[in-house]
Order: structure tokens, then C-alpha cells, then sequence
């Protein structure tokens, strides 16, 4: 007989243990939030709350604008963080704003 353990129990813990990577592996990504004291981020007057941008230094800025409301925005609107392209691979607070804000349609 073959003792090489390709049996179903071994097929199963090791589907198991690729399953919890990727879940690991996805739940780090969407972790991986913008600072607001990055230089992109700092460029484009980013903020995690929209509440706190200075009006004077950002005069396009309108109360009731936030990222969740953007057209950039990926993800629902009731998410509280999502993707943006002009922060690749990185996440965005659904509450907050940035100077190339655009409404969603």
C-alpha cells in the first residue's frame, strides 16, 4: 500500500489552512488605511473626517462632501472605509475629503 498522505481528512485541513490565508491575507488589505501625513495624501488635503478640513485652506471644500459621497469612492456608501484609485491599495474613510472630490452621479 502507499503511505503517501493524499488522503481526503489531508486534502481538507490543507483546504482549510489556504482558505484562513487568503481570508488573513484580504482582512490586511482592507486594513491598510490612508495617513493623512502622507505626501500624496498631504497634496491632496486629505482628512479621515471631513469635519476637520480647514475651509481656508481648502475653499472647494463643502459641508456634506466626504468620500463616501465621491465618485472615486469604491465601496457602498454606508462603508465606513473603501478603496480610491489616487491611493492604490491603500483605504479611504468613508467620512473623509480630499481636494479631488467629485460628486457622485
Amino acid at each position: 500500500m502507499n503511505h503517501t498522505p493524499t488522503n481526503r481528512r489531508v486534502f481538507i485541513l490543507q483546504s482549510v489552512a489556504v482558505a484562513g490565508a487568503a481570508a488573513f491575507v484580504s482582512t490586511a488589505a482592507q486594513a491598510a488605511m490612508v495617513d493623512e501625513k502622507d505626501p500624496q495624501a498631504a497634496g491632496l488635503g486629505y482628512k479621515a473626517d471631513a469635519t476637520k478640513v480647514d475651509k481656508a485652506k481648502q475653499p472647494k471644500y463643502a459641508a456634506g462632501q466626504q468620500c463616501s459621497n465621491c465618485a472615486l469612492f469604491q465601496g457602498k456608501a454606508s462603508d465606513a472605509a473603501g478603496g480610491c484609485p489616487l491611493f492604490a491599495g491603500k483605504q479611504v474613510a468613508g467620512k473623509g475629503w480630499c481636494s479631488a472630490y467629485a460628486k457622485k452621479a
